[in-house]
């Protein structure tokens, strides 16, 4: 049984996740760092701006015991049968529980089966070995490991077969 859900996320999340915006533990390991202090005006305007997109798939995680708003989970660039992931977890407090491995779970069988994706790739962190593991144990193969961010890609006859080994 999951511990967490996937909802769409809204613009009432911006009064929780511009806190998470600030604080830099959350960003060490990502490219996406934010350049200067994240207000709720500026991180609603984003989330108004990215929700109108059309090439992506924004999710929220929440806990399924209570609801709690803790993190987001997304497929971008979504093209040619192919999207890019990304994920994070922005209550602290909620590390280390596999709350992300669980969001990363739901929404690869969205994607592979809502969206009919054919591949779908991350990029990691190579300091970053918690999700290393994870992401291999769903599948995701090295693509490109030239640089300080690993490319990792999953596709659907691999995922599929993963599956099949976790049931």
């Amino acid at each position: 049984m999951m511990d967490v859900f996937l909802r769409p996320l809204t613009l009432t999340d911006a009064n929780i996740s511009y806190k998470w915006r600030n604080n830099p533990e959350i960003w060490k390991f990502t490219p996406f760092v934010p350049k200067g202090a994240i207000t709720v005006e500026i991180e609603n305007d984003w989330l108004s701006d990215v929700l109108k997109r059309k090439d992506e798939a924004r999710f929220a995680i929440c806990l399924e015991h209570s609801g709690q708003y803790i993190g987001n989970v997304q497929l971008i660039n979504i093209r040619n049968s192919e999207a890019d992931f990304h994920l994070f977890i922005g209550e602290t407090d909620c590390w280390g529980k596999g709350f992300g491995e669980q969001a990363l779970q739901l929404m690869l069988a969205y994607g592979f089966a809502k969206l009919q994706l054919k591949r779908i790739f991350l990029e990691v962190n190579k300091a970053n070995a918690a999700a290393m593991t994870i992401y291999k144990r769903q599948g995701f193969k090295v693509v490109d490991d030239s640089k300080n961010y690993i490319v990792l890609g999953l596709t659907i006859n691999v995922y599929q077969k993963t599956q099949k080994n976790i049931a």
